[in-house]
């Protein structure tokens, strides 16, 4: 038993961050601090956000919210200093310096971003496979119903809720309105915070949900299936015909508003999202990515293979298809589709997409995949921002210097690596960082 809580709080932890990725941004320098100091400038910093409060009002009831709804949501409602992504402010003269609250430690990289192997732990997956197919027997009725309406699949909708919160079973920890408020005013997306605030008021305003029920993530993110305030407004279905949308503790209604989303951004009934496959000895990996995009039938004429000796159908031929390898040459490699980039709009994420996709292959009795991963090395996001600096120096496109290693960076790295005459993987080791800390152009 306690194992599977140690996974279902594993799953829950990595799924919750569906649209939470940062933004990437270095920290604002501080200074040392003594303890009282710290709290006199965390009182500080209470009182000016008490009167952020007070215009937040004024801005709520400007669309719509009452008064008494915004009073009783934000009753009792402080700055949570344990939530992630913050970014305290500089108080000005005269105010307490912003303090080192906390030592320094390792940063660490975003799940979705470290090293893939981490990401697909073998207990893990036969864990939330083995309770997706529970679930699929226990839901059967109503997966089928919220088929019937959407087009999407009982294993795809169930490999997202195993995905986010492991069926329900990693409870969620903050009340929405108190992560919200936070991130709104002190977070590093506090403008996009201050719209998804809003709109939780709004949901509380029109009855959907009480504040005691209004659990979320550290982002905000609500219910079995992990939705934003946004993405509540935009896909919330009342499936059970309560006259509510209740994604937290309503299950027809959490998963078939995720169906919703999905059909709503491009799902494809009847389709997959894409194949592993096995790439022939020398292939450049460089050509991973959207730019490398062209039909099945051209990759096969690659020398691109399907793993455990499967056939590609004749009709999938025409289909366009990109490469995505998550640790270049050091793992397995996958041709992705349409429905591949549909996951991604529910967290864009290569290996979250890949997860989804492999666990509802998993759940609808699909196996493993045939390719292993190899150890590859691990890079915090500065480090990661860095390495993209010195190959943009080197003349090579990275996409957005982020600190978060994609498909084009891969792609832009392996070409890197053969300038460099080095060993071309598109995935780098930590030698390389040497040379990022050199910064000099080649």
């Amino acid at each position: 038993m306690r194992g599977r809580k140690i996974i279902a709080r594993w799953l829950f932890c990595f799924g919750m961050a569906a649209y939470a990725l940062a933004a990437g941004l270095p920290p604002a320098p501080v200074v040392a601090a003594t303890k009282q100091e710290v709290a006199a400038y965390r009182k500080a910093v209470g009182k000016r956000f008490a009167g952020w409060v007070r215009q937040l009002r004024a801005e709520a009831q400007a669309k719509g919210i009452r008064a008494s709804t915004f009073d009783v949501a934000m009753k009792g409602v402080k700055v949570n200093w344990s939530l992630r992504d913050l970014a305290p402010p500089d108080l000005g003269p005269g105010q307490p310096a912003r303090p080192a609250v906390e030592k320094k430690s390792r940063q660490k990289q975003q799940p979705e971003f470290d090293r893939p192997a981490k990401y697909f732990p073998p207990n893990g997956l036969a864990y939330v496979t083995k309770l997706g197919r529970q679930k699929r027997s226990a839901w059967g009725k109503t997966l089928e119903a919220i088929e019937k309406k959407y087009g999407v699949e009982p294993h795809v909708v169930l490999a997202i809720w195993g995905r986010e919160t492991a069926y329900g079973r990693a409870k969620l920890p903050y009340y929405a309105i108190a992560a919200l408020a936070t991130q709104a005013f002190m977070g590093r997306r506090a403008e996009k915070f201050r719209e998804e605030l809003l709109l939780a008021l709004q949901i509380l305003d029109e009855g959907h949900i009480t504040r005691a029920g209004m659990k979320s993530s550290w982002a905000g993110a609500m219910g079995h299936t992990q939705f934003l305030p946004s993405d509540f407004r935009k896909y919330a279905v009342d499936f059970n015909g309560d006259g509510k949308l209740d994604i937290w503790g309503t299950i027809p209604d959490a998963l078939a508003s995720t169906a919703n989303f999905l059909r709503s951004n491009g799902w494809e009934a009847g389709k997959t999202w894409g194949y592993e496959v096995s790439l022939p000895k020398g292939f450049d990996c460089t050509l991973e990515g959207v730019a490398g995009e062209r039909s099945i039938g051209e990759w096969v004429d690659l020398g691109v293979t399907r793993t455990r000796a499967r056939k590609f159908r004749p009709d999938r031929l025409p289909e366009r298809a990109y490469l995505v390898a998550p640790a270049g040459t050091l793992g397995p490699a996958f041709l992705v589709l349409k429905n591949f980039a549909v996951f991604r709009t529910y967290n864009k994420a290569d290996l979250y997409a890949l997860y989804v996709g492999h666990v509802a292959d998993r759940i609808a009795l699909g196996g493993a995949f045939e390719g292993g991963w190899s150890r590859v090395e691990s890079f915090t996001r500065d480090e990661m921002k860095r390495l993209q600096q010195a190959v943009t120096d080197a003349g090579f496109n990275v996409g957005k210097i982020d600190g978060l290693m994609g498909t084009i960076t891969r792609a832009a790295i392996g070409k890197w690596q053969r300038k460099l005459g080095l060993p071309v993987t598109c995935y780098p080791p930590r030698s390389l960082l040497k040379r990022a800390a050199a910064r000099a152009p080649e």
